[in-house]
């Protein structure tokens, strides 16, 4: 069977996708039966004991571990991350970043995740040593909360370490943009620049934070070759995911994701313990045991995910062609992007189900060219 360029990649990608899935979850599994984690565990117990006053012995091995176990996940999942994020985007001629800054940015997620990771867990960690037998209903009330934290400090925060961002020069189409919000019943706080071209050639535009916190981005890749007609109507549609309430119908799912994905690892943890050797609940020895069960509750619900998202992408659209009242640019718009980021045009329902957000390009030019016909 011939496939077009887009069709390998994607096959490709998603190939990639699912060894990684399976990769980590094997290996997480080998450091709990294999005795590793408790290994890792122990040391990082001598570690702290010499470093660290009583009081904060515990928090600070469960720095030691979490730095640990992020570590050898990484070195040991780097080569398909290499493989996919890398040599396949520069094979298809996606990317153009050098080597040495796609090195670099290993090494800041790296260091993100050691930052992230490390407070999460030492919270979570003293929450289970306070509650041993409900601890997963309280923690996943805090950290409902956190990912509604992250969602409106992300943009400012962590977004500049990867990208370049800076005020949309274009004076125009940030007062056009601007006003569309304003029109959309969203209102932004600003417009602007978002340097992707340093790193790939696809092109994007989004609209970070919730509430105050809200701010256009279009990538430089989109600046430079889609007309202000395409960005405009491209932007109503991230327009709507707000005006919608989706970025908060995401964070609601997230939250019963998390309650599930904490109570399923609760359960578990209960019963590892004797199996595994561990000296409670509260053993941090016991974490790759909660990543695993976490995961699996998020794997088993992606296509529930996926469907969700889908609905809210066909009602975005159809919002930005009332709003904007531009069908020809929203279908030139959608075209160009299919082409420049290589997206598949009509893939399986089976692929739609299981790896798909977004409606398959075809079809969202379809239900605009109905719009045009109708309207």
């Amino acid at each position: 069977m011939n496939e077009d360029k887009s069709t390998r990649y994607n096959r490709l990608q998603r190939q990639i996708g699912v060894a990684s899935v399976v990769w980590s979850a094997l290996l997480l599994a080998l450091l709990l039966v294999s005795g590793l984690s408790e290994a890792l565990r122990d040391l990082a117990v001598t570690i702290a004991a010499a470093l660290a006053p009583a009081p904060v012995t515990r928090a600070v091995a469960t720095l030691v571990y979490v730095v640990g176990l992020t570590t050898i996940v990484e070195a040991c999942t780097l080569p398909l991350g290499f493989y996919g994020g890398f040599v396949v985007e520069r094979r298809y001629g996606l990317s153009t970043q050098p080597l040495r800054a796609w090195a670099l940015d290993q090494v800041k997620g790296l260091a993100l995740a050691v930052m992230l990771g490390a407070p999460a867990a030492i919270l979570l960690y003293a929450l289970i040593a306070r509650y041993p037998g409900g601890w997963w209903l309280p923690a996943a009330a805090v950290f409902a909360v956190i990912v509604i934290g992250l969602a409106n400090l992300a943009p400012l925060l962590l977004l500049p370490l990867f990208y370049s961002v800076k005020p949309l020069g274009k004076a125009s189409l940030r007062e056009r943009l601007v006003a569309l919000g304003d029109r959309a019943g969203a209102r932004v706080l600003d417009a602007y620049e978002w340097g992707l071209g340093a790193k790939t050639t696809k092109a994007n535009a989004a609209l970070t934070g919730i509430g105050g916190s809200r701010r256009i981005l279009v990538s430089d890749t989109m600046l430079a070759q889609y007309t202000d007609d395409e960005i405009e109507v491209v932007l109503a549609h991230e327009l709507a995911h707000h005006v919608h309430g989706d970025i908060w119908k995401g964070l609601a799912f997230e939250t019963v994701l998390i309650l599930a994905g904490f109570f399923v690892a609760s359960v578990l943890l209960q019963h590892a313990v004797p199996v595994l050797g561990l000296t409670g609940v509260d053993d941090i020895a016991g974490l790759p045991m909660l990543l695993l069960a976490a995961g699996a509750v998020s794997v088993v619900m992606i296509p529930v995910a996926h469907a969700m998202s889908r609905a809210h992408e066909r009602r975005a659209d159809a919002f930005a062609l009332r709003l904007t009242k531009n069908p020809p640019a929203f279908i030139s718009a959608m075209r160009r992007l299919a082409q420049q980021n290589m997206a598949e045009d009509d893939p399986s329902a089976l692929v739609q189900w299981l790896f798909y957000s977004h409606p398959p390009i075809r079809e969202r030019i379809a239900a605009a060219q109905s719009f045009r016909i109708q309207n």
